[in-house]
């Protein structure tokens, strides 16, 4: 579960997590309960996604999909068949953690190493078993410090949560306790079992991903300079401004109708954040410009999510919040 990112833009560092982030966000707002700890066995991180994956599937996917019956199908499609390939059900899912941490081969490469820790209540050994049943003859098990790892041998293109596409070659799972697995590459399954239940991500990030315990989806990371490296910016005030960018942080939420998302930048000073959203106000203006080039119905979304974005500059944070119908999102989902 890596990805190699190489030469993004600014643009893509800010638009793409919109449009994944509200790809998936048609629920009703509401107050959830808090999970028992959502930081066990999340491993050193420069990034954390928490997923209320209860909710994405009995609320969210069908809210998203309701229109498109076909659509709809195909998503529950999905998610039977990564049961089928892995053995591992989303539907006994409560919460899903997702632990990034950024390595670089190079200076112009980052990779995105990713385990993702699924909380639910589920029988550890069935689960296990499952797994294994699964697994076939493509799999294999090994021992780390007392835990069994399965791995499967996939190669084979699958969605998670049926949303998200990924090529998967090689997965990893272990189950960790009777609530907890993790799934990712043996080596970052390895990390997540010498983080143990304690965990060992930062606190802080922790608390960003929490801020908003309604959300569907809360997101907390660290824009490193080795990360900001990377990225090729095209403009030298652009590479300013966003070089004062030291964290990120957001959530999405939704009234019965409208979806709602905000994502901060914390910068170094109350200064960057005012030239940041100058940047950001202008790149909304030229946004109209490339939104009336788009095909329906991904031009109504987008015209939509301009018209009601709103820039608001608080000391050294700049937060960005916009919405749309939820019924719009479905033309995200292909």
């Amino acid at each position: 579960m890596e990805r190699s990112i190489v030469q993004k833009t600014i643009t893509s560092v800010i638009t793409i997590p919109l449009l994944v982030l509200l790809s998936v966000a048609a629920q009703t707002r509401r107050p959830v309960p808090p999970p028992i700890n959502i930081a066990s066995y999340l491993p050193a991180s420069d990034a954390l996604a928490i997923v209320d994956a209860k909710r994405m599937l009995n609320e969210t996917m069908p809210r998203i999909l309701g229109g498109d019956p076909a659509k709809l199908a195909q998503a529950n499609a999905d998610v039977d068949k990564f049961k089928t390939k892995t053995g591992i059900d989303f539907r006994s899912f409560d919460r899903v953690a997702l632990s990034v941490h950024y390595t670089y081969p190079d200076a112009r490469t980052t990779k995105l190493e990713t385990v993702a820790i699924a909380h639910g209540s589920f029988n550890a050994n069935a689960v296990a078993a499952s797994v294994r049943a699964a697994g076939g003859t493509t799999s294999r098990e090994e021992k780390y410090r007392g835990a069994t790892i399965t791995i499967i041998n996939l190669n084979d293109d699958l969605k998670l949560l049926g949303l998200w596409s990924m090529h998967i070659s090689e997965l990893a799972i272990c189950v960790l306790d009777q609530n907890s697995l993790a799934m990712g590459s043996p080596a970052n399954v390895h990390a997540a079992i010498d983080a143990g239940k304690a965990g060992r991500a930062p606190a802080e990030l922790i608390a960003l991903a929490t801020r908003d315990q309604s959300a569907v989806i809360g997101f907390g990371g660290n824009l490193t300079r080795e990360l900001l490296a990377t990225l090729d910016l095209g403009n030298d005030t652009l590479a300013k401004d966003i070089s004062a960018i030291k964290q990120v942080y957001g959530s999405v939420g939704s009234t019965q109708t409208d979806v709602t998302m905000n994502i901060v930048a914390m910068t170094d000073s109350a200064t960057a954040a005012k030239n940041l959203g100058d940047t950001v106000d202008g790149l909304k203006q030229l946004g109209g410009i490339f939104t009336m080039r788009m095909a329906e119905p991904r031009k109504s979304l987008a015209e939509s999510a301009l018209n009601n974005l709103k820039i608001t500059t608080r000391g050294n944070e700049l937060e960005i919040r916009t919405q749309v119908t939820a019924a719009s999102l479905a033309s995200l989902i292909k």
